[in-house]
């Protein structure tokens, strides 16, 4: 497997890393760097002033097997960095707490909205009557954002009397997947839909009979491995410091569903409910009504 390369980090090495003519040619490709992406060996070397083999000896003094490779890995690292080597947007020099606060609160209700208007009541609905008879969910993320609404999600489940769990490494979700069965349910969150793990826990676990929901993109590769889909596709703020607003989006839908599922049974989660209040009632003596253990 090719190992990752951060070839634009490698082009900022300190001055005296690389020999002086092959520094000359890292200090053009940092003036150029989408052009040269799609140059020819003997063009770059033209315009640098140097020779074809000082190109090439600069291509693998940064771990790369030769120009193409170069170029290859360059077009690769670009197609992710480009938004922060470009100029800040005007917006991303806002300083004032009141203007910042509705610019992030502005993204995330803007977010909200979008989801209200693609959510599928029926796919809810279809979702809720599986989950609410689940005799387990596990409920399976990864990376930062899917990871942190899995883990919500199972706090949610759990306290309507199901048993519910969160698992956000590739092979224990494997391995989890392998146990289940009829009557238990995967729950997939996904922004891309693409991420393997997923994807092939979802496929081992419907194997033996399980349901997959998944809160990912429609006709995504983890969207055609699950049962029920409850596709969210929602564009990313192109401001590069606020954190992502998808993952509000994914806490909305789950408290959807777990709103959904608790009123199909309400004796039960009522009665777990209560049973969870009555447990703080020595860490928290108050009364009234007040959030479930938070």
């Amino acid at each position: 497997m090719q190992s990752a390369t951060d070839i634009i980090s490698q082009l900022h090495r300190p001055p005296g890393t690389l020999p002086a003519r092959e520094q000359k040619v890292a200090d053009y490709v940092v003036e150029h760097l989408q052009e040269v992406t799609s140059i020819a060996l003997s063009e770059l070397a033209n315009d640098i002033g140097v020779s074809e083999p000082t190109v090439i000896r600069f291509c693998r003094s940064l771990g790369c097997e030769g120009f193409r490779d170069f170029k290859m890995r360059l077009a690769q690292n670009l197609a992710v960095s480009m938004q922060y080597l470009t100029p800040e947007p005007i917006e991303d020099h806002i300083t004032d707490p009141d203007v910042l606060s509705s610019h992030v609160i502005g993204t995330i209700i803007d977010s909200l909205r979008l989801l209200r208007d693609q959510l599928s009541d029926a796919k809810i609905d279809q979702a809720a009557d599986i989950l609410a008879n689940a005799r387990q969910i596990a409920f399976f993320g990864v990376g930062g954002g899917s990871s942190t609404v899995a883990f919500d999600a199972a706090n949610r489940f759990f306290r309507l009397g199901i048993p519910a769990q969160s698992q956000n490494d590739g092979y224990l979700q494997r391995m989890l997947a392998s146990t289940l069965g009829e009557n238990d349910v995967i729950v997939a969150i996904s922004t891309s839909g693409r991420p393997a793990e997923l994807i092939h826990s979802a496929a081992i676990a419907r194997q033996y009979g399980a349901k997959v929901i998944s809160l990912t993109k429609p006709e995504s590769l983890l969207a055609a491995e699950s049962d029920i889909v409850i596709g969210l596709n929602l564009p990313e703020s192109p401001d590069i410091y606020k954190p992502t607003a998808t993952r509000h989006v994914f806490m909305a839908t789950i408290d959807v569903l777990a709103t959904a599922v608790a009123r199909r049974n309400p004796a039960r989660s009522k009665e777990k409910l209560r049973r969870i209040r009555s447990s703080l009632i020595t860490l928290l003596p108050a009364n009234g009504p007040l959030p479930i253990g938070d």
